[in-house]
């Protein structure tokens, strides 16, 4: 590092749990984003700010002026651009360290496990179960450690799920296909700080998984109910009849 950086990294290299060594870890990882909206938004700014090497993000999207409430990487004059491309700006601006890559495609099949098995971890930030779990799927195909996070209305919710770990489950443990219906902003609403708060929670966890720290969320939920300020924790068990971990999917 040179002395910009330890001077732009220095309040997290004083902790002990990231040091020059741990920052290093970072300035070399590669993090993986899907998703520019609600929740990608902050998680991809304090992964840039913290200084994550090479981030990649991706949306098939374009910047509407209903995302603006909550979606704060994009700006009024970013109205009609592509999500990936106007986030990759802001991030740019952010932090000139950070290599940006906007993907401005739904990443699916191939080109989704190619870009999962470069990773270190991803964050899935979408809003849609078709692609949590095909991006649950790559993630336990290449061991690749996931962090997982959603929020509608006034309630969110993230998790990581770390295939790497015989006994860790995954997003296909918790929830099934057909059993619950896509619930989006669009048709229900969210309050703007919401998204924040669970964006930001998932960069907090991409970044103990990239430095190495143990205690991860790694086997738990975190659920928060933003109307009564209350959070819950409920432990998760690997179901061995998964199709995508268990023995079915094995």
């Amino acid at each position: 590092m040179n002395d910009d950086q330890l001077l732009r990294y220095s309040r997290q290299i004083m902790l002990p749990q990231v040091d020059v060594a741990g920052q290093e870890k970072l300035l070399a990882s590669r993090a993986l984003i899907i998703g520019a909206g609600g929740l990608g938004s902050p998680a991809a700014m304090y992964l840039a700010s913290a200084g994550v090497g090479q981030l990649v993000i991706a949306d098939h999207d374009v910047v509407e002026l209903s995302n603006l409430q909550r979606q704060l990487l994009h700006r009024d004059g970013d109205i009609a651009r592509p999500k990936a491309v106007s986030a990759s700006d802001t991030l740019r601006a952010i932090n000139p360290d950070v290599t940006v890559s906007p993907i401005e495609a739904r990443l699916q099949g191939k080109r989704l496990d190619a870009e999962v098995q470069q990773s270190h971890v991803v964050l899935d930030c979408s809003d849609n179960f078709d692609t949590r779990f095909a991006v649950n799927a790559a993630c336990v195909r290449h061991k690749v450690p996931l962090v997982s996070g959603a929020a509608i209305r006034l309630e969110g919710q993230v998790a990581v799920f770390d295939a790497g770990k015989a006994d860790s489950p995954c997003y296909h443990c918790l929830y099934r296909e057909g059993e619950d219906v896509d619930q989006t902003c669009a048709e229900n609403g969210v309050l703007a700080p919401l998204v924040g708060i669970i964006g930001s929670l998932q960069a907090l966890e991409a970044l103990k998984v990239l430095l190495g720290l143990g205690d991860t969320l790694a086997g738990r939920l975190v659920v928060f109910d933003g109307l009564v300020h209350e959070w819950r924790t409920l432990k998760l068990q690997r179901d061995p009849g998964c199709p995508t971990c268990g023995m079915e999917g094995a």
